[in-house]
């Protein structure tokens, strides 16, 4: 396979086309079906299609490419197109020869009947790759028998998808390994049923849109799953919970953290990602027990953690993280939430910071240096990276702070925001006056976002 596709780019770069339409038609047809195939599997469907101008002999060969992108549709007339072209590719595709099949429509109604058909054609054809952002989706008994179906992405298109992913058929989904889904209601009903039904199952993205009256605990228990992440956007109380038992899980990813995490098998995680969101002041135990559960992690990277200041009466200290190595903090409030982490964090080697475009004045975050310097400044801290939106007085010191104690540090990336001439060159120069007290190697770095 490696040979074929060198040989494939070989000949590709060989070819010199010239200006001139003429000769890039002859230039085109003198290319094997295979080659012309590999291209064509390369671009969307739309474009492909458009190819058959140039040749007699591409006319046709569009059709046999093995990725079938047909990117997004907007209109009824090109809707009425895209039913005839997809028609006719899946009448004179062959079995196995499919690998991937993408369609979209985000803002018309394709006829039922009409896309359930095409799923049924292409489970003949033995698809590996299926990806539907579709209205008033129905899907045949036969796709949820799939034996070649490895990727799976599912969409309702709008929010009028309420129950659109109800089915009674069983589901037997044996070489599935990754699914991504989108529901908008009991996901018990659907979304956990197609999981069950998935043995293979490695990756795993689920996003819930639920109403209150919906609410209801999610219990992930997938041996096999690698990589979550998990998305939870909904209106009423904050009393659910999320269980994970995912001996093997590696990555996880919480975008807007709203449930109690139960962490009962979380053994092999080493990346975390988690989006906070504002809560009420009586649910902070929500993000203390899931940042629990995290503690075996070497990287973590948290969003929007100025809620928890600006928005939240939030005093307890993040617990012990013994192995954690990469750190990312996104949109703090104050530099006190980054010190809590150092000292959270013995073994941290790179730390990442995004300070939060505060609309309170820069006097009430005046940086203030700890007693103890945290345990990972003054051995392992190589890198740091900060983005600033804008500059505050508390910003020098804190740096200040940081570059005279991190005796291993290497490199400081400071990027910021578009500011006058006059003040970029009165930073600069601050920091310029800071490296004589930086460790031996240090280098600082300014970029302008």
């Amino acid at each position: 396979m490696i040979e074929c596709k060198n040989s494939i780019n070989q000949q590709v770069k060989s070819l010199k086309m010239s200006s001139t339409s003429e000769n890039v038609d002859d230039r085109l047809s003198m290319l094997p079906e295979e080659i012309l195939s590999h291209i064509l599997s390369l671009m969307p469907m739309k474009f492909a299609v458009q190819t058959s101008i140039l040749s007699k002999r591409w006319r046709y060969i569009w059709m046999f490419v093995t990725n079938l992108d047909f990117g997004e549709i907007r209109s009824m007339d090109s809707l009425h197109s895209l039913t005839i072209i997809v028609d006719r590719a899946l009448r004179f595709c062959t079995p196995s020869q499919v690998k991937l099949f993408r369609l979209h429509f985000p803002l018309i109604c394709a006829r039922v009947s009409s896309v359930s058909n095409w799923i049924d054609e292409l489970v003949r054809l033995k698809i590996s790759e299926l990806d539907l952002r579709v209205h008033q989706l129905q899907l045949p008994p036969t796709m949820f028998t799939c034996k070649t179906l490895t990727k799976l992405r599912l969409e309702p298109s709008g929010y009028d998808g309420q129950n659109v992913w109800e089915f009674k058929c069983p589901v037997n989904l044996p070489c599935l390994k990754t699914l991504d889904m989108f529901v908008f209601s009991y996901p018990s009903l659907n979304a956990f049923k197609l999981i069950s039904g998935s043995p293979m199952l490695e990756s795993l993205s689920l996003d819930v849109r639920v109403r209150a009256e919906d609410e209801e605990d999610y219990v992930f228990n997938i041996p096999t799953l690698k990589r979550l992440t998990f998305t939870s956007f909904k209106c009423g109380s904050w009393t659910h919970k999320v269980v994970l038992h995912l001996p093997n899980l590696e990555y996880l990813c919480v975008e807007e953290l709203c449930s109690l995490f139960v962490m009962e098998d979380v053994s092999s995680l080493v990346e975390a990602s988690v989006s906070l969101r504002c809560m009420p002041d009586d649910h902070n135990h929500i993000w203390d027990e899931l940042l629990k559960g995290l503690t075996g992690v070497k990287s973590l990277s948290v969003k929007n953690l100025s809620c928890l200041t600006e928005f939240n009466s939030f005093t307890s200290s993040p617990p012990i993280f013994p192995i954690m190595k990469h750190l990312v903090l996104g949109d703090i409030g104050h530099y006190g939430q980054v010190l809590q982490y150092l000292e959270s964090s013995p073994e941290l080697e790179q730390l990442c910071i995004k300070v939060y475009p505060s609309q309170q004045k820069p006097e009430e975050y005046i940086w203030v240096d700890p007693e103890l310097v945290p345990a990972c400044v003054t051995t392992n801290l190589t890198t740091i990276k900060i983005s600033i939106c804008k500059w505050w007085k508390c910003d020098i010191p804190f740096l200040k702070y940081m570059i005279g104690n991190a005796k291993a540090l290497k490199t400081i990336d400071i990027t910021w925001k578009k500011m006058s001439i006059e003040k970029e060159k009165l930073v600069c120069a601050e920091m310029v006056k800071l490296l004589p007290k930086a460790s031996r190697y240090c280098e600082i770095h300014f970029h302008e976002n």
